[in-house]
Parts: C-alpha cells; sequence; structure tokens
C-alpha cells in the first residue's frame, strides 16, 4: 500500500512532522518506484550516491515517524514499504505479505486481509505481521 502519487515526498514529512531532508526524500522516492516492500540492499544498488549508513538513516528515521512500515518476512535483511496513512499506522489497515521462498522477494497481498486476533482485554496491539511463505508465480 502507498500514498496516492499526487501527494508529494515533502508533504508526506510534513504531516507525519519529519523534516524533508535531502536523504529522506531520495529514499522515499526510491521506494515510492518499486510496487512490493524493498531491503537497504534493494535501495542501496538504486541510489549509488548515497552510502548505506545514510539510508539506514533515513530508513529508521522514517519508519519511527510511521511513514514506512517494516516488514521481517524471515529472509535476514528488513523490508519496507510506505504507510498508506496520512494519520498514522493502525494494525486494521495491514494486509499479508508473500515471500516467495526461491526468489526471495516479498510481496503485498492488498486484497486478502488479515485475519482479525482476539486478545485478552489487558493487551494493547500496536504493530500486526501476517506472512505467508511459499512460490510466487514467477518461480512456479
Amino acid at each position: 500500500m502507498s500514498f496516492p502519487r499526487d501527494i508529494t515526498e515533502e508533504q508526506i514529512f510534513s504531516n507525519k512532522g519529519l523534516r524533508p531532508t535531502a536523504n529522506r526524500i531520495l529514499v522515499l522516492r526510491a521506494i515510492r518506484t518499486h510496487h512490493h516492500p524493498v531491503s537497504l540492499g534493494c535501495l542501496e544498488e538504486n541510489l549509488p550516491t548515497l552510502d548505506k549508513a545514510s539510508i539506514f538513516r533515513a530508513l529508521r528515521d522514517m519508519a519511527e515517524a510511521d511513514v514506512l512500515h517494516t516488514i521481517d518476512d524471515g529472509t535476514g535483511s528488513l523490508k519496507y514499504e510506505e504507510c498508506s496513512s496520512l494519520s498514522g499506522c493502525h494494525p486494521e489497515e495491514n494486509h499479508i505479505h508473500f515471500t516467495c521462498e526461491r526468489c526471495g522477494e516479498t510481496i503485498c497481498l492488498e486484497d486478502v486481509s488479515v485475519p482479525r486476533v482476539k486478545l485478552p482485554e489487558e493487551y494493547e496491539v500496536h504493530h500486526l505481521t501476517y506472512l505467508v511463505k511459499g512460490i510466487c508465480p514467477k518461480c512456479r
């Protein structure tokens, strides 16, 4: 999921209370060009003018400000995708992710809703991840 394309990176940062630095803008633009969650390594390949530490700091700051979601897909490398809400990230807006066990690509299954999880009242959900692993159509 992502913000509508007519919303600029500067507007996203402003709405989330994050200063729109040049590095953050470059990293978010790179993420927005992909149609699936991306890793730090993928961003390094796409942003040769930025070093790994600068990309990582931008990712960390954007994740903390709810500009990005992090996905631990079990590949050993976090993946990053845009948060689709300008008002904050809410567990009920989450969707399922699918990771291919052959090529390692993680894709969003936005039309597949995350099953509701009923927890005891004293628990408060802040983040919910639902990951399915298997073989993608390209690798079958």
